[in-house]
């Protein structure tokens, strides 16, 4: 049995706000992509020395697709770039799973850049956080 809700003999469809973002068309004006990060969620950082940095995406979809290809995705696809301690290597982050997880890091002071990237490559902006990893005695763990 099929059924079909009308409305004074019309047939009812969901609405899509017009500003909605869509993967099958592109859209013109997106709005600017913007990444927020958080500190270090603190239990972890504090009991094992992991440090768990929580990010959202607004505007943009982290996915590991690369190449000028990728540019005319709606709505954009983006990929993150991670550096720890202005050392000059990084790596991209491109699994969307809202938090970077780092292990093994010494105790003191760090910090941690994660910037948005084209499928190209090309740095669109980021965000840095500081934290400190403290001493960690294992006998306690």
């Amino acid at each position: 049995m099929t059924t079909i809700l009308l409305a004074a003999g019309t047939p009812i469809y969901a609405q899509t706000p017009q500003h909605a973002a869509t993967q099958f068309l592109p859209i013109k004006n997106e709005p600017a992509p913007k990444l927020f990060v958080d500190q270090p969620l603190p239990r972890p950082l504090i009991t094992r020395g992991v440090a768990i940095i929580p990010y959202r995406a607004e505007n943009f979809r982290i996915l590991p697709i690369f190449g000028a290809g990728a540019t005319d995705i709606s709505p954009r696809a983006r990929h993150l770039h991670v550096s720890i301690d202005d050392l000059p290597w990084r790596w991209a982050d491109a699994g969307g799973t809202g938090a970077i997880v780092l292990t093994g890091l010494r105790p003191g002071e760090h910090k941690v850049l994660i910037e948005i990237a084209t499928p190209e490559h090309q740095v669109l902006g980021g965000k840095v956080v500081k934290f400190t990893v403290p001493a960690i005695d294992s006998s306690h763990l």
